[in-house]
């Protein structure tokens, strides 16, 4: 992939996605002992850069495309059925008995059809989608790895570079399940922003990205579920994407569900932003892991925003 691919699909996401802004807080700045620039990806359309990816990949998909078919477990799900719905396009969307009732509700709400799997008991929602999409005719749009979605969620790099201020270097901590965010982000300050180095960061017991990075080869997770940061929960690195941020990206980050919890309240009371744990553990990384970061200042990628309330309501509790 080029980064030609990713202005592309900016061109496709001019007037359709929002540019969504970099938000700062001095209480954050003290917490992490350097400036936090976290880029507001809950303010995007449908809660998430999820949106990004699949307007770019609905977008370039030949003419007469029947419809469409994806999984996920719930960001991925609602990008595609808003962009699906906007391009008059029909969508069913895989997505796992256990996703949160709202990002359920919110897919249907948004005119897709939503077949569930119990992926508890081992059932494999790529087998599914493809067998779907093949009964059907309707073209596959992947979660993270598909070049397309690659290429719209590397959208969010080429407004960081635009954004922040030309002092700023170093680290940019980014929210990573299979790595599209993340690769897509690196590609791009590779071309922009040289002195930004995309570093991911994921949830303990689930940190395949990092550990792949470390050994040199694709790891594998022991668990499918069992983490509040349901929004990141996958497999494995992705085929397209870990070759990427191999190349291309700094040490991986991981940190508990605790940790990201915290940072959803902390989000909420100093920004006034309102993030899914998945989406925060990013900035739970610059807060609770600054140890591991160097320079005086980092970048955060708040990823979505798709909270369950009860699972909000717990987070705001450590405020009281």
């Amino acid at each position: 992939m080029t980064v030609e691919q990713i202005h592309a699909a900016a061109e496709r996401l001019n007037g359709h996605a929002r540019i969504t802004p970099i938000l700062t807080s001095p209480f954050l700045d003290d917490l992490a002992g350097r400036r936090v620039h976290v880029k507001a990806e809950p303010l995007q359309r449908a809660g998430s850069f999820k949106f990004r990816g699949a307007w770019s990949a609905l977008t370039a998909l030949p003419k007469g495309t029947r419809g469409v078919l994806a999984y996920s477990s719930g960001n991925h799900a609602q990008g595609v059925a808003m962009a699906a719905e906007r391009l008059d396009m029909p969508a069913v969307i895989v997505m796992p008995l256990d996703a949160p009732a709202l990002k359920i509700a919110n897919t249907r709400a948004l005119g897709a059809e939503v077949v569930l799997y119990d992926r508890a008991r081992g059932e494999n929602r790529e087998e599914i989608g493809a067998a779907l999409a093949r009964e059907r005719g309707l073209a596959l749009v992947r979660p993270y790895d598909d070049p397309e979605v690659i290429a719209g969620q590397g959208t969010v790099g080429l407004e960081l570079a635009r954004q922040l201020p030309g002092d700023v270097s170093g680290d940019v901590l980014v929210c990573c399940g299979g790595g599209g965010l993340s690769a897509g982000i690196a590609l791009a300050l590779e071309a922009e922003r040289p002195a930004l180095r995309v570093r991911t960061v994921e949830p303990e017991g689930f940190d395949d990205m990092a550990r792949s990075l470390s050994s040199g080869r694709i790891e594998r997770n022991a668990a499918v579920g069992g983490s509040v940061c349901d929004a990141i929960l996958t497999p494995a690195p992705g085929d397209l994407t870990f070759p990427i941020l191999k190349d291309r990206a700094g040490p991986g980050l991981s940190v508990s569900d605790d940790e990201a919890m915290h940072a959803v309240a902390l989000a909420f009371l100093r920004l006034k932003l309102v993030c899914e744990p998945g989406g925060a553990v990013a900035l739970a990384a610059a807060l609770f892991r600054r140890d591991l970061i160097e320079g005086d200042a980092v970048t955060v990628i708040a990823s979505g925003g798709n909270v369950d309330p009860r699972t909000f309501s717990r987070a705001l509790e450590r405020l009281a």
